[in-house]
């Protein structure tokens, strides 16, 4: 009878009784674990996006990505023992599952493939080092190529901030090249654009004098490993030379010391009247009567 089956009140208190200390440690060390391993991570993040290039900078980002990893692979491991401590407390039997786990896995490889290759990548990158959280890269991907920080990386997918604010995330298997552009140095590059009517060798010495003041003053001091240097007149056209400028930077401010040296060139180029070429207004729309 259906009242015989029933299980009664001291049955369900026996049974709490038997499982309650199990289920209860597996589930407090599973959120442990998640919250410990969320907050450690986030702060190292946090601390690996405003470390500098040298290498107490360079070990803030590995370490950030090595606690990234190994906290979600714990978060994971975590709450699946917990799932087999709740299935073995209501009476299921674990071991079949177990077992079965190998025949699952051979088809999950066959019915998922990418995610198996995404994996796959994301070890090597991991392992091999390419980039950690807090590099600036440029990610080519079968389809696009995607610029900006390293937000954080697992085993599947990289996430990157990119300059725009959009978070945009990639699967590891889709990268085919990446320029890690925080890594050993970078080069600033500036092209001057000069009538040609000016004489390049005066424009040159003026460039050059302009460096000297500069060189040691902040924020270039620290962003440029060597002085800014004229290599000359890379292009001619019908009405400008242009003339480029070369610097060797920190590989994180290689842009602002683009942005910089430009400000403070044009600004000098304007004291000492240096002429530029015309501006060519360009045609707009023919208005018929």
């Amino acid at each position: 009878m259906i009242g015989q089956e029933a299980l009664s009140p001291l049955d369900g208190l026996a049974w709490w009784r038997e499982h309650i200390v199990v289920l209860g440690v597996t589930l407090a060390v599973a959120l442990l674990i998640s919250a410990i391993g969320r907050r450690w991570a986030r702060r190292l993040r946090k601390r690996a996006r405003a470390a500098g290039d040298d290498a107490e900078g360079r070990r803030r980002r590995r370490s950030a990505t090595i606690v990234g990893i190994v906290s979600t692979t714990g978060l994971v491991i975590a709450w699946f023992v917990f799932l087999l401590v709740v299935l073995d407390a209501i009476g299921v039997s674990v071991a079949p599952l177990l077992a079965s786990a190998g025949v699952a896995g051979v088809a999950l490889g066959f019915g998922a493939q990418s995610l198996v290759k995404d994996t796959i990548s994301g070890m090597f990158i991991f392992i091999e080092g390419q980039y950690d959280v807090g590099d600036t890269v440029d990610l080519t991907t079968d389809t696009a190529t995607v610029s900006g920080t390293i937000e954080f990386l697992n085993l599947r997918t990289t996430a990157i901030r990119q300059y725009d604010g959009s978070l945009s995330i990639v699967p590891n298997g889709t990268i085919q090249i990446t320029n890690n552009r925080t890594r050993g140095w970078g080069r600033a590059v500036v092209d001057i654009r000069l009538a040609l009517s000016e004489e390049a060798e005066q424009v040159r010495v003026m460039l050059e004098e302009l460096f000297d003041e500069i060189a040691d003053q902040p924020p270039l001091a620290d962003w440029l490993r060597q002085r800014p240097e004229v290599l000359g007149v890379t292009q001619m056209t019908d009405v400008a030379q242009v003339l480029r400028v070369a610097a060797e930077t920190v590989p994180s401010h290689r842009i602002d010391s683009e942005r910089l040296l430009r400000e403070k060139i044009v600004t000098r180029m304007g004291d000492r009247g240096v002429r530029v070429p015309p501006v060519t207004a360009m045609p707009g729309p023919q208005l018929g009567l």
